[in-house]
This record gives structure tokens, sequence and C-alpha cells, in this order.
């Protein structure tokens, strides 16, 4: 790919670059003009950085910050590896300010709530044991024997292709003053950062979207970042990590950041491996590839020659440095109570629902009953009134029934001395008349007893009256015991005096 950069776009020429003088002017028929050539190349002239250098010496990125003027040439290509615009005029101050605010526009509230809360493909992450992770534990283990840390390096190996990538890089010497010397160490951190949430987060498979985790999560890469302290690199991975890949977690920050302690305790020939495994990657990316020229060939070639002192207090100080939710400034600590609280009130609410979808049938049951009951309470009255009209019907029946019998009785016939039948009412008369009764043969008793009758009699009709009975001038009478006849109150008047016998 780097010698389809160079090769320019080729030009056609009309005119033939060779003449032959005194030849025919006019070509002869049938004869193909074979003057005619293409120019397919263009002179190749070298680009002199050190002019765009005084032009803008402010403007420097790549290794050790040894780069400028590139993007002049090759902004179409690296458009969409960079985020940051116009770099070779865009001074360090400029480009952090336009990084930060880019952040915070890319933050996402929901997607990071989200992640927050359902973090059960984040727990999955976090149980994965990376290549280095073994290597951790062996050198642990070696220096509790009391081991020297140059036999460290012997943990790691490489493989025949990572052994053929060196081979293919030039041995060279970088010239770096002590302020671009700790801007190399400061953005090796950057770029471990980034390394170590990728293999994570893909658990060691690589896939199309490796690069751009890679370069998206790296300041250093992607807007060409420069630092002043091991915090300062912390808390800017933090930020990208939870706007910009799909895991959004600030538990993977903190698994990245103690990874890449791990990676630096184990010297130099861990990170070596680290920045070929980087290698890698962008250079089966298009156009990723070009961050290789500007940073990790460079890194692959300085690190071999990097002392393991430096790396060994530059692991202790990344140790020592821990970063708060806080410190990123996006208010993620509001952020997650407001959204407990908006939790627990869904939790109350779903509680209350429940509680009365619960309440719902238990009141219909009760007013069920309770128009059972009231139904049952009408009945029951109309009962007990049907009851006390049957039974005032009853009683009117029974009176009814009874008064026949009566009034036959009392409409019975007495007869008299000639043997003729006469009624009560021809009766009444004929003792006003003092007219004689009927004999004491054909009452069939003695004339005391037919006045005691007369007296129940009279006792019977005064009962019906004070009831208000429509048949209050009725007269009932019981049936004798004795067997013998009873007559009504008409009757009981004056009678003709019983005879001899």
């Amino acid at each position: 790919m780097l010698t389809a950069l160079l090769a320019p776009r080729k030009s056609r020429t009309a005119k033939p670059l060779v003449e032959e003088i005194g030849a025919s002017e006019v070509p002869e028929e049938g004869v193909e003009d074979d003057e005619d050539e293409f120019d397919w190349e263009i002179e190749q002239v070298p680009y002199e950085e050190a002019s765009e250098r005084a032009l803008n010496p402010q403007c420097h990125y790549g290794f050790g910050n040894l780069r400028s003027g590139v993007f002049q040439r090759l902004q179409d290509e690296l458009s969409d590896v960079i985020d940051i615009k116009d770099p070779d005029f865009t001074p360090a101050t400029e480009r952090r300010r336009k990084r930060l605010a880019a952040e915070l526009a890319k933050f996402d509230p929901d997607h990071y709530l989200a992640d927050f809360f359902e973090d059960e493909a984040v727990e999955q992450i976090l149980k994965y044991n990376p290549w280095w992770t073994d290597i951790y534990s062996k050198m642990t283990a070696s220096l509790g024997k009391s081991q020297e840390q140059e036999n460290h390096a012997a943990l790691v190996s490489f493989s025949e292709e990572e052994k053929y990538q060196l081979r293919k890089f030039v041995n060279k010497s970088y010239l770096l003053d002590k302020r671009a010397h700790r801007q190399v160490y400061y953005s090796l951190i950057d770029i471990l950062l980034a390394y170590c949430y990728e293999t994570r987060v893909t658990e060691g498979e690589k896939n199309v979207e490796s690069a751009w985790n890679i370069r998206k999560l790296s300041p250093t890469l992607c807007w060409f970042e420069t630092w002043t302290n091991v915090h300062e690199v912390l808390v800017s991975f933090g930020r990208r990590v939870l706007c910009y890949p799909l895991y959004r977690h600030f538990k993977l920050v903190m698994k990245a950041h103690r990874d890449t302690v791990k990676i630096l305790q184990l010297g130099e020939s861990a990170v070596l491996k680290c920045l070929l495994d980087i290698h890698k990657i962008f250079q089966e990316n298009d156009p990723a590839y070009i961050l290789n020229d500007l940073y990790i060939s460079d890194y692959c070639v300085w690190i071999q020659k990097a002392k393991s002192k430096k790396l060994a207090a530059l692991a202790e100080a990344l140790k020592e440095v821990s970063v708060t939710k806080a410190q990123l400034g996006l208010e993620l600590e509001e952020l997650e109570a407001a959204a407990r609280l908006v939790q627990e009130e869904e939790t109350a609410l779903k509680a209350a629902h429940s509680a009365s979808r619960q309440q719902t049938p238990c009141s219909s049951s009760e007013a069920s009953d309770s128009e059972e009951s009231d139904s049952s309470t009408s009945s029951e009255a109309e009962d007990s009134d049907s009851e006390h009209e049957e039974l005032k019907d009853s009683t009117s029946e029974t009176l009814t029934c009874l008064q026949g019998p009566f009034l036959e009785e009392s409409s019975a016939l007495l007869m008299d001395d000639g043997g003729l039948c006469r009624n009560a009412a021809s009766l009444g008369s004929d003792a006003g008349q003092g007219k004689p009764l009927a004999s004491s043969r054909a009452l069939g008793g003695p004339g005391p007893l037919i006045e005691e009758l007369g007296e129940q009699l009279k006792a019977t009709v005064q009962m019906t009256e004070t009831e208000g009975s429509a048949a209050a001038t009725t007269a009932a009478c019981r049936p004798n015991t004795t067997g013998r006849r009873q007559t009504t109150d008409s009757d009981a008047g004056p009678t003709r005096p019983a005879d001899a016998k």
C-alpha cells in the first residue's frame, strides 16, 4: 500500500516525443502511426518536511512529535482514520479542546445506563483471561522465589510470524529530548490501554472492528494528543470508553488499567508483543495502516532498546494512579442516582398496581356477597310479607270456615211446639213477642247449658269486633264437647221454660 501512495496520476500527451526530421508529414495509407507514446510516469520529487516544520513548528505529531505536514498530502485518505481536521495547522491546546467537546457530544446517557444496569455481558467479559494473565502469574510466582527480574523476559515467547515482522523493521536510533522522551512513554500507556480493552472485549479473537476500537479509544492515535502526566492519560481513556465502543462500563476502564500495569511489569518483551499485534491489525485494515508509519512501527523498534528500569518505574507510577467517575467529567454519579430513583418509583408503581389487582377480585366478591345478602334479605322480607298475608288470609279463611258452621248452627232451626222450623231472626222476633222456644228435647240439653253457651258466644263476638275484622257482626261458635247443639247470641234471649220432664 505504500507503493500505491507514491504512484502519481498518469497523464497522456498528444504529441510525439521523438520526431524524425525530413520525414514525410503525410503518412502512407495502411501504416499505423507508432510515433505517439504515453508518459506513464512523472518525475518524483522527494517531500521536504523541513520547510513545513519551519512554517508550523508547533503542529507536530507522530512518534516523539517528529512528523508534520503528512496530512497535507494524504488528507483524503486520513480523514477516516483520525478525528481531528487539518492537524498540520491545529496546535496541541486546540486539539484537546476539540477532543473534549467531541466526547461530550458523543456521550449517550441511555447507552451508559443500559450497560450499567444490564451488565451480564460485561461481567462475562471481565472473567476472560488474556494471554498475559498466565505469564504474570508465573512471574509473580517466580518473584516469590527471589529470582532476578531479567529472567522474566524468557516467559514471553514470539511466534514465527512475529519474528518475521521484527526482521522487516529497520534498525535505527531516535534522538529524543527529555520532553519528547516523556511523551513517548505517556503515549505508550495510552496505546496499551486501548489494546487491552480490545483484547478483552473480543476475547482474543480479532474482527473487523478491532482496528477501529484501538484507534478510537486512543487519543494519541486519533487526535494526536500530547500528555503531561499519567493521570491525564487514564482520565482521557476512561472518557472515551464510555463514549465510543459497544460496551460502555466503568469496570472495563479499571480492568484495562490493571491489565496495562501487568504488561508493563512483564517488561519490554510483553510490550513488544502487544505492539506487534497492533501493527498486524492496522496493517490489515485500510486506511489504518498509515498509523503504523506514524506511530507503531517506530514504537516496535524503539521498545527493543528501552531500559527495563524505566518501564518498571512507569508501571509503578500507573499502578499508584487511580481514577473515579467524578473525575471523568460526565456526571456519571448524578446520572446513576437519578436512574436509581426512577427505578425505585417504577418498582413502587408496579407493586401498587399488583396490589390493586389483588384487591379488585376481593371487592367484587364482597359486592356480590352484599348483593346476595340484599337479595336474600329482600326475599326474606317478601317471604315474611307473603307469610303475613297468607297468615291473614288463612285467619280470614279460618274465620270464614268457622263462620259457616256458626251461622249454620246459629241459624239452626229450633223446633217449636207445633213442629215448625224458624230462623234466628224469626226466633228473635218470636222471643220478643214472648212466644215459647223449642223444647229442651229439641235442643238436646237443659236450660242452664244454653245460657252458658250464650255467654261464650258473646265473648267471641266482642273479640272479633275489637280486631276490626270485616265480619265483625258475625259470630263464631265452637263445637261442643258434650255433643250438644249451640246457638248464637240471638238465641240467648229469654227462653221458654223447659218441659216438666
